[in-house]
């Protein structure tokens, strides 16, 4: 019997995507606050501090997963969405800014656990926990910048990622992946994360990839993202690398 509730879903879209998932009724979904794009008839939704997953859980508790959020730059609560009607009813979710929803089954992953960047959960079915863990190279993950805090998923149920521009999956069979720092999405919990040099002096101070680079090494399945939000933010900013290029071109350069 699944601790979490088993939801229907559907995502919507192409390039900028959503998730609308079906609830019976008393079933609930879980998902950061802000997210809810729309909700039809009957379906309620409460601010609470954490989870949920665990009913038992202490008022102390509950302060530290709440408070150990902030650390993630996600919001103290979180948006619980229930439907008290006597019919299927739909809510839908959104991420803040473009890209592809990916839906995971946690209950195919090995201890039913996926490792996630730390803006990249969406929306989860009630019984999902959610906590965060830190990279154990503590040295590396500072000087990194990126994947020294990543949010853990833990439970049987279906959750929703958000990566930014094109998802791509890999499988890795005992082998080792380097990969921007913040391209990565989510990984398997037995694959083994750090943040390590990209390699010479001079390729790290002219070679335009950034110092580090995430290192990802074992067997399992990693999510990595064409379009982190801090390229998409580098590339739209008005003194950014790219806010020349259409001006310095031939055409625009007659009609200025």
């Amino acid at each position: 019997m699944p601790n979490s509730h088993v939801i229907d879903y559907q995502i919507k879209g192409e390039s900028i995507q959503i998730v609308e998932v079906e609830l019976d009724p008393m079933e609930t979904v879980i998902a950061e606050a802000g997210a809810m794009l729309y909700m039809e008839d009957g379906i309620l939704f409460e601010t609470k501090m954490g989870d949920g997953a665990d009913p038992k859980q202490g008022l102390f508790d509950k302060l530290l997963s709440a408070g150990s959020r902030l650390l993630t730059g996600e919001s103290l609560f979180m948006t619980h969405f229930t439907n008290r009607g006597n019919k299927k009813s739909k809510v839908a979710f959104s991420a803040p800014y473009p890209g592809t929803v990916i839906p995971m089954d946690l209950s195919t992953f090995k201890g039913n656990e996926l490792m996630v960047q730390k803006d990249g959960f969406l929306c989860a079915a009630f019984g999902t926990k959610l906590s965060i863990a830190f990279n154990r190279k503590i040295g590396s993950g500072l000087v990194g910048g990126e994947g020294f805090i990543l949010q853990k998923l833990q439970g049987d149920g279906k959750a929703f990622v958000h990566a930014g521009g094109t998802v791509i999956e890999k499988t890795l069979n005992n082998e080792t992946l380097r990969v921007d720092t913040g391209c990565v999405v989510a990984f398997e919990a037995q694959i083994d994360f750090d943040v390590e040099t990209s390699g010479s002096l001079r390729s790290m101070v002219f070679g335009g990839e950034g110092i580090f680079l995430a290192t990802l090494r074992g067997s399992g399945k990693v999510w990595l993202q064409s379009m982190p939000i801090r390229k998409l933010v580098q590339a739209l900013a008005p003194y950014g690398s790219n806010s020349r290029k259409e001006g310095s071109s031939l055409l625009g350069n007659l009609l200025e």
